[in-house]
C-alpha cells in the first residue's frame, strides 16, 4: 500500500510536467472522462496555479519540484489546467532517496515528465469528473474512478491515489489535492 501511494505521488509530479508540455505546444489532447467537463467560468481570482502552490506550505515539495523542472512559468501561463497536486506528505511517502534523485539537474527531463503527468489540459471541476481514461499533458493516460465514495486515480503503473481536496480555483485552472504521487507507464 505504501509503494502504491509513492507511485501515486510520483504520478502527480508527472502530471504537472504534462501541463508544462501542453502549455508549450498546440496539442489539445482530450480525455474520455473529462470531455466537455470544462466549467463555464472560474471564480474571480488573480492567483495562478503557481501562485497557489507557492503560497501553501503543504505544497513546498511540489513547488521545489516544479522549480527544479523549470515548470513554474508554464503553470503560471494561460491554461486552463487541472492539476492533481500531491502534498508534502505524499512526496515523503516515496522511497528514501527518490525525491532527492529526481530533483538533481541531470534528471530534469524525467521530473518534468512525472510532473506533467499530474496535469490535464482543461479545467475540470469536481462536479464534472466522470470515470474513465484521462490524457495528461505528458501524453500518457491515467484512469479516474468517480463514485459516491469519492474520486481515485490509477496511474500508468497500477498505483491508486485518492483525491482528498477539490476545486481550488485559480486564474488559469483548478487544483485537486491527491494523497500520493502518480507515475506514467514505464517505457
Amino acid at each position: 500500500m505504501r509503494s502504491r501511494k509513492l507511485i501515486t505521488a510520483l504520478a502527480v509530479v508527472a502530471s504537472l510536467s504534462v501541463v508544462a508540455a501542453a502549455c508549450s505546444s498546440d496539442d489539445t489532447a482530450s480525455t474520455d472522462a473529462m470531455d466537455g467537463a470544462e466549467s463555464a467560468a472560474p471564480a474571480e481570482t488573480t492567483e495562478t496555479i503557481t501562485d497557489v502552490v507557492a503560497g501553501n506550505e503543504d505544497f513546498s515539495t511540489l513547488l521545489a519540484a516544479v522549480e527544479a523542472a523549470g515548470l513554474g512559468e508554464t503553470l503560471a501561463g494561460e491554461g486552463p489546467f487541472t492539476v492533481f497536486a500531491p502534498t508534502d506528505e505524499a512526496f515523503a511517502a516515496l522511497p528514501k532517496g527518490t525525491l532527492e534523485t529526481l530533483l538533481k539537474p541531470k534528471n530534469e527531463e524525467l521530473l518534468s515528465s512525472i510532473l506533467t503527468y499530474h496535469v490535464v489540459p482543461a479545467e475540470v471541476m469536481a462536479a464534472d469528473v466522470e470515470s474513465g481514461e484521462v490524457t495528461t499533458v505528458n501524453g500518457a493516460t491515467f484512469t479516474v474512478d468517480a463514485s459516491d465514495m469519492g474520486v481515485s486515480i490509477t496511474d500508468g503503473q497500477g498505483n491508486e491515489v485518492d483525491v482528498v481536496t477539490t476545486d481550488i480555483v485559480t486564474s488559469n485552472g483548478v487544483i485537486h489535492v491527491i494523497d500520493g504521487v502518480v507515475l506514467p507507464p514505464q517505457e
